[in-house]
């Protein structure tokens, strides 16, 4: 090709663009790099803050208000936390709960006190009073040999569920708003899972309680509620100070017996 081709004009060509030169280009990097630039997407934070923020000056780090206590306490997500527990641990605690001078029960729940004990030893207890309370009934009645008819109480399911529930939930409620009036450190959570481990216990006697003995049924029951109000009664003591509270774990004491006078006299009769 002749050279004298390559020295024409091009500009005026269709679709021909003029070359950039070197100073074009440093002075458009340095307008890119001046450039206030913004990223995406923008803050969502309302007045609190700039919907937009550049990348010179990072944006304002604001605290998270906490939620509102009342309606953290109708939230599902706030009790999430306290089923986050694996059978190794829900085990270890079952049979801490069986040795009432086996130690503290509170050190040992105090980094991660879990509701699931609570809800899954109650709702066993539940059906456990309900199904061998009805067998109970059968078997006393084979024993003393009468004529008649036996039929499955459906009413056991009902006073169980409304005996064990309101107990595990009732009575560490009170406490709770007790101790606090008194001026006293309490976490609700904490006497929750005391309290539902404590149940644990009747589960095992109430398979004993269908032996057709009333002597060694009561026997059976009486040492059941003894050990269960020992484990309640010596975890409160060692959380509760001062004398005059003392009144407050003899009562704690008892209510677990009556407990198991109630579960003996109303399932095992």
């Amino acid at each position: 090709m002749d050279d004298s081709y390559t020295g024409l004009p091009t500009s005026h060509l269709l679709g021909s663009v003029p070359a950039a030169t070197n100073d074009a280009n440093n002075t458009a990097k340095q307008e890119a790099s001046d450039a206030n630039m913004q990223t995406f997407p923008p803050n969502q934070a309302g007045d609190r803050g700039r919907g937009y923020h550049t990348l010179d000056n990072p944006p304002e780090t604001f605290e998270e208000q906490p939620a509102n206590n009342w309606r953290g306490v109708f939230s599902v997500s706030s009790y999430t936390q306290y089923f986050n527990v694996d059978t190794d641990v829900v085990i270890f605690r079952l049979i801490s709960s069986f040795n009432p001078y086996g130690g503290d029960f509170f050190s040992k729940i105090d980094a991660n006190p879990d509701l699931y004990g609570l809800i899954w030893i109650s709702t066993t207890l539940v059906f456990v009073l309900a199904a061998l309370g009805n067998l109970a009934t059968y078997l006393m009645q084979k024993h003393t040999g009468t004529s008649t008819s036996w039929s499955f109480d459906v009413g056991y399911m009902n006073v169980a569920a409304c005996a064990i529930y309101g107990y595990a939930i009732v009575v560490p409620l009170a406490y709770y708003f007790f101790l606090q009036y008194m001026g006293s450190n309490a976490s609700l959570i904490r006497f929750w899972c005391m309290w539902g481990y404590s149940l644990s216990i009747f589960i095992i006697s109430s398979f004993l309680l269908l032996i057709p003995v009333e002597a060694l049924r009561w026997l059976i029951i009486i040492l059941t509620g003894v050990a269960s109000a020992s484990f309640v009664a010596l975890n409160l003591k060692s959380c509760i100070e001062g004398n005059e509270l003392s009144v407050a774990i003899v009562a704690a004491f008892f209510l677990q017996i009556a407990l198991a006078v109630f579960i003996k006299v109303w399932f095992f009769a």
